[in-house]
C-alpha cells in the first residue's frame, strides 16, 4: 500500500495530537482522502506544509482550520502538520464548539487561540529525541489554550458515569445492560440520555472509543492485529474498516514514526 505519510500520534483522556509529515504525490492528481466523519472536533495547523480541507463544498482558509465533530469532510496535505482531536462531551470540546461553530461545520481559527503551540510541536517531532511526554502536553495546552474562558456546560453525570466505565470495558463485550445502577435509569432510559448528551448512539461512541484504543496501541509499536484485538474489534480487518470510514484512508498507509 501506498505510504502517505510518517505520524506521531499521542492521545490522552478527551483528545489526541496527531504530527503528520504528509508525503509528496507522485502524480499530478490531487491525493485526498474519501469523505469521512469522526466523533471528535478536528482543529488541523500548517507547520510549513499545506493543507485543504472541504466539508460540503465549504471552502475556509487560514493558518488553522477546525472541522465540527460528526461533520463529513475530505482532507488532503503535503508537508509537515499538526491535527488536535478533542472529543465535544468534553469540558474543552464545549468550549470550543461553542467559540467556534455556528450553523457551519467548518470554521477558521483565529491566530488569537493557538498562541505558540504550532511552532512548539512542530520543534518537538523535529526534534533528534522522542518525547511523547511533552507532546502529550503541548496537545493539551492547545485544547485548554483555545477553550480559553469559555464557559460551557459539562454532560450529565449519568453520561459521564457510563463514558468513564466504558472506557474501563474495552478489551471485552459491552453493553448498557452491564452498566449498573445509574441514576436508577433503565438501559432503554440510559440508551436515550446518551444520544441527548451527546448526538449519538452508545455504540457508536464505544466504536469510536475501542478506535482511540487500537490507534494509541498503534502508536505504541504494535501490530495491525494486536492493536485490533486489544481495543476489542473482532480483527485487523475490522479496525481497518472503521478507521477508513472515520479518517478516510487505511491505517496501513500511516507509517508510525
Amino acid at each position: 500500500m501506498e505510504l502517505l505519510a510518517h505520524t506521531r500520534i499521542v492521545s490522552w483522556e478527551g483528545g489526541s495530537l496527531w504530527v503528520v509529515d504528509a508525503t509528496q504525490a507522485v502524480t499530478a492528481a490531487p491525493r485526498r482522502t474519501e469523505p469521512h466523519a469522526h466523533h471528535a472536533i478536528q482543529i488541523t495547523l500548517g507547520l510549513g506544509g499545506w493543507f485543504r480541507l472541504d466539508a460540503g463544498g465549504a471552502d475556509v482558509r487560514g493558518e488553522a482550520v477546525a472541522v465540527a465533530a460528526d461533520a463529513t469532510h475530505t482532507f488532503e496535505a503535503e508537508g509537515l502538520l499538526a491535527m488536535l482531536f478533542v472529543e465535544p462531551e468534553s469540558r474543552n470540546g464545549r468550549a470550543i464548539s461553542k467559540t467556534l461553530f455556528g450553523q457551519e461545520t467548518l470554521a477558521a481559527v483565529p491566530p488569537s487561540m493557538l498562541g505558540d503551540f504550532g511552532n512548539r510541536i512542530a520543534a518537538n517531532f523535529r526534534g533528534g529525541s522522542r518525547d511523547d511526554h511533552v507532546l502529550i502536553e503541548l496537545g493539551r495546552g492547545l485544547a485548554a489554550h483555545m477553550a480559553g474562558g469559555t464557559v460551557a456546560r459539562e454532560p450529565d453525570p449519568r453520561v459521564r458515569k457510563m463514558i468513564a466505565w466504558a472506557a474501563r470495558q474495552l478489551d471485552g463485550p459491552v453493553g448498557l445492560s452491564d452498566v449498573g445502577d445509574v441514576g436508577g435509569l433503565s438501559a432503554h432510559r440510559l440508551r436515550h440520555l446518551f444520544v441527548e448528551q451527546t448526538g449519538l448512539a452508545f455504540r457508536t461512541y464505544l466504536l469510536w472509543l475501542r478506535l482511540t484504543r487500537a490507534l494509541e496501541n498503534l502508536a505504541d509499536g504494535a501490530s495491525l492485529t494486536q492493536s485490533a484485538h486489544e481495543a476489542g474489534f473482532a480483527d485487523s480487518a475490522h479496525f481497518s474498516r472503521t478507521f477508513k470510514r472515520m479518517f478516510g484512508i487505511a491505517p496501513a498507509s500511516l507509517r508510525m514514526t
